[in-house]
């Protein structure tokens, strides 16, 4: 008997969740006995707040920790476990690297998701959170997949395609904005068309992305665009690209169209 689909994504922040996995969370939600885990290792208090918040330095930490749950109600999807690991945003490369990957390995080894989500070795914007909390899942993978049992048979990075960063580096600078610089911490950092190895179409749910997106108020100005309409953000969202870590693939392999296809 198949196992029932389910899934661990395991980032940083508040709405680090949304980009790369929520439409293909949303394309699962209904296939029998789906389980989704939601881990984040910090509430992002450090965050900016975006005019108009009723937050404060000190109280943006719990806001965005709402702001989460909302997103997820408007995402569609509420994760079976929302797990909060409570260190300080902007500090994960200072919390001891056992201490992180022990914290994680815990949860994989508890829940034993077919698929683990996390970011890559570029974190996709250089965030030293991401970069840290992706490392940690990677090794808590390699050592959870060697404790026998069922799941763990996934590990994916979400990733941005070079072709789509030239993309919309091209429409900034013709914007009259500075292109992203993939050398700079919080700029986009792509990754070779060549290496993607799974991206889901998730047009048909576009809109439940960028649903959850706008929940996240206090992140508004970083996470989209003032200028741009909901509509072109749906059509940003509409393609959900990663590489996949665990097993390895070859070169040259096609893509798959799904983070379940061939599980």
């Amino acid at each position: 008997m198949n196992e029932p689909h389910s899934i661990a994504v395991i980032v940083a922040h508040p709405d680090d969740d949304a980009y790369g996995c929520a439409g293909s969370i949303a394309l699962h939600e209904n296939d029998p006995g789906f389980r989704f885990v939601l881990v984040l290792a910090t509430d992002g208090a450090a965050g900016q707040i975006s005019a108009g918040v009723p937050a404060t330095p000190e109280t943006l930490g719990a806001y965005r920790r709402v702001e989460s749950a909302n997103a997820w109600r408007a995402h569609g999807t509420i994760p079976v476990r929302h797990e909060w690991l409570g260190y300080d945003d902007g500090r994960l490369p200072q919390v001891g690297f056992e201490e992180l990957v022990r914290r994680v390995l815990d949860i994989l080894l508890t829940e034993r998701p077919q698929v683990v989500a996390t970011f890559g070795p570029d974190g996709i914007t250089g965030h030293r959170d991401h970069i840290m909390i992706g490392r940690a899942t990677d090794e808590a993978f390699e050592r959870a997949r060697h404790t026998p049992g069922p799941g763990l048979r996934r590990l994916v990075h979400g990733a941005l395609r070079t072709s789509t960063f030239e993309r919309w580096n091209v429409a900034r600078r013709r914007a009259g904005l500075p292109g992203w610089d993939p050398t700079m911490e919080y700029h986009l950092r792509p990754v070779p068309d060549d290496q993607i190895d799974i991206e889901v179409d998730t047009s048909t749910v576009s809109s439940r992305i960028v649903a959850g997106l706008l929940e996240h108020r206090s992140q508004r100005d970083v996470l989209i665009d003032p200028s741009s309409s909901v509509r072109r953000w749906e059509r940003v969202v509409s393609r959900e690209p990663a590489v996949m870590v665990w097993p390895p693939r070859a070169a040259g392999q096609p893509l798959l169209h799904d983070l379940f296809e061939g599980l």
